[in-house]
């Protein structure tokens, strides 16, 4: 095994900045909870997709973890429709709670499985090859990615298969 602790720190690090901001989220109304949506969706479209560029790239070249890799970039896609729908919803709607909930707990179970499961499992079929190229890509795109992320409103039932 590689010494590849660091990479999941980082990314765990991120999960415990993005629970933060939904605890900020579940509290605050009006403009302030506009502002921190804007920001916890910059922050996890950025942090999938150079997640994905990294660790699920290289993860999807194991045989033995294809599945997993797979049914955690499924997840991130499910978590980015969840997005588009609570940024459908008006911040001062009585609806709004109710999709920024069903956001919360998708994203919340999407972690806690990659921590618990997905990022022990994945750390024992890691080469110092594959440390190395996580290392770089992970910091090197999430700025890219961050910068480039999109609220981007689509109401769950219109969202296109």
């Amino acid at each position: 095994m590689a010494d590849s602790t660091d990479i999941f720190d980082r990314l765990e690090a991120d999960h415990d900045k993005h629970r933060a901001l939904l605890e900020r989220l579940d509290q605050a109304q009006g403009e302030a909870r506009r502002t921190l949506f804007v920001e916890f969706t910059y922050e996890v479209k950025g942090h999938a997709a150079a997640e994905e560029q990294a660790l699920y790239s290289t993860m999807l070249r194991k045989p033995d973890e294809t599945a997993c890799a797979r049914h955690s970039v499924a997840e991130h896609h499910e978590i980015e429709e969840l997005l588009n729908d609570v940024a459908a919803v008006d911040v001062a709607s009585s609806e709004w709670p109710r999709h920024f909930a069903a956001l919360k707990d998708k994203y919340l179970h999407h972690v806690k499985e990659e921590e618990d499961e997905m990022f022990p499992r994945f750390a024992r079929e890691l080469s110092e090859d594959d440390a190395m190229f996580m290392r770089g890509v992970f910091e090197r795109r999430k700025a890219k990615e961050k910068a480039r992320a999109e609220i981007t409103p689509e109401k769950l039932e219109d969202a296109k298969e």
